[in-house]
């Protein structure tokens, strides 16, 4: 199973700009889900699985494989948790969270 690989064509870059391909794997369906959940600590399937809500378990099994090659998730004891990439990965999704969110109230208040 292949994830986007910096250096190999990704969606939106033929030459796998690492942007891209970070990019390409964060865009695919749930995938910021999952991080953004094992953020506040370690999940098991069945809980990632509640907190996707409609994610089926095949796409939940394949997109937690594609974050384990690209090293973001791990399995542990507790469950599948973020490693140290992960984790800094959040560390700066969470600033544009709170940005979409603010982008979001003032395109709603400026209708």
């Amino acid at each position: 199973m292949a994830f986007p690989t910096p250096g190999k064509p990704v969606r939106g870059s033929r030459s796998g700009q690492p942007i891209m391909a970070l990019f390409d794997l964060l865009g695919r369906s749930w995938a910021m889900g999952i991080i953004w959940h094992l953020s506040a600590g370690p999940g098991t399937f069945r809980a990632l699985q509640e907190y996707c809500e409609t994610i089926s378990p095949t796409t939940l099994n394949k997109r937690i494989k594609e974050l384990i090659q690209a090293r973001m998730v791990t399995k542990t004891l507790e469950g599948y948790a973020l490693t140290e990439t992960g984790e800094e990965l959040f560390k700066m999704l969470f600033p544009l969270g709170k940005w979409a969110k603010d982008w979001a109230q003032n395109l709603k208040e400026n209708k």
